[in-house]
């Protein structure tokens, strides 16, 4: 809903919280269904090239405990990819603080912005590194609250099951927590060490030569191909040169992508830069290649198209590049 918490978080929605679940636990109801119509946007390449893309709107069908908000905020997620989550969380909050520049003081149109979000565990405002609009500060935090939110049990960090949920939630009946704190801290030890795929193809021409594009186009302004993290209490996690493709930092994409619907103090149109490491594995993994934050790309090529407002040069440069070169792109974006 518009506004926020007195934390700053997202307000919910009065009656079904901030997240709509379409399906139950065996004995609850789901609190209805969501219905997306698609519609094709065709475009075409100078080079005579054509292309289609699909936009999503969304709404709320069978809502179970009655209507919803007719001021709701709807936006549509797609889990993002877990690899690599605890070399992102080693990295000093200082270079990535260093790295924002919010006021365009460079003046290459890109005015990166880090989100400040509430910890739950500190009990006060810090960065934002995970989720679409970086709404989380730790994997434990995104841990817990994926528990909650997405399937429907408890943790001992977060013992209400309807936590967010709205007064539809049928599940606030359970007391007690129903994961243990040691399961807990392996569930998050495990999400912070998933490791990251090797790159494949490394001494192919075309993936070569695409890495140069990848720069050459100004993709790298915001998908930050190097960092080095800090010391964590996970010796694999210290100290090590990682190529995650990103800047953790928000980033305002253009009316094409916006939502309306603010994070903390990202706005409706500004989403954080998603790491691209693993890319190239993504329908290998997971059976399919949907990209962005509601998965309306059908792949890397669809994403690019999507981009806009600060993305909107590197974006320009990528249409009007020979289709050789937009080939050599998605070469490298696939080999990652």
């Amino acid at each position: 809903m518009p506004g926020a918490t007195a934390t700053g978080a997202p307000l919910g929605e009065p009656t079904y919280g901030g997240q709509l679940q379409d399906r139950a636990l065996a004995g609850a109801t789901r609190e209805g269904l969501i219905d997306i119509a698609w519609t094709e946007v065709s475009g075409r390449y100078p080079d005579g090239t054509r292309y289609s893309l699909r936009r999503p709107t969304y709404s709320v069908g069978s809502p179970t405990a009655g209507p919803v908000s007719p001021a709701v905020l709807l936006s549509a997620r797609i889990a993002p990819p877990m690899t690599g989550m605890g070399l992102l969380e080693a990295i000093p909050e200082a270079k990535i603080v260093a790295a924002a520049d919010p006021d365009d003081v460079n003046t290459d149109g890109i005015s990166g912005r880090t989100n400040r979000v509430w910890d739950d565990t500190l009990g006060a405002g810090v960065l934002g590194r995970f989720g679409w609009k970086a709404g989380q500060p730790t994997v434990r935090q995104q841990t817990v609250g994926a528990m909650a939110n997405d399937m429907g049990f408890t943790t001992p960090d977060q013992p209400d099951p309807c936590h967010g949920q709205g007064s539809a939630c049928s599940l606030s009946a359970q007391p007690a927590p129903e994961m243990s704190a040691t399961d807990l801290a392996d569930q998050v030890f495990y999400n912070r060490t998933i490791a990251v795929p090797i790159a494949r193809r490394v001494d192919d021409p075309s993936v070569a030569r695409g890495a140069n594009t990848f720069v050459d186009l100004g993709c790298a302004a915001c998908h930050t191909t190097t960092w080095t993290t800090g010391h964590d209490e996970v010796v694999g996690l210290s100290d090590q040169t990682i190529h995650p493709f990103t800047d953790l930092l928000l980033h305002d994409m253009g009316d094409g992508l916006a939502d309306g619907r603010p994070e903390f103090e990202a706005t409706g149109r500004e989403w954080r830069t998603a790491p691209l490491w693993g890319l190239g594995r993504r329908k290998e993994v997971t059976g399919f290649d949907s990209l962005l934050h509601d998965g309306r790309a059908r792949g890397p090529e669809e994403a690019i198209l999507w981009h806009g407002g600060e993305a909107t040069a590197a974006k320009t440069a990528f249409v009007g590049a020979p289709r050789s070169a937009r080939q050599d792109l998605l070469a490298f974006l696939g080999a990652l």
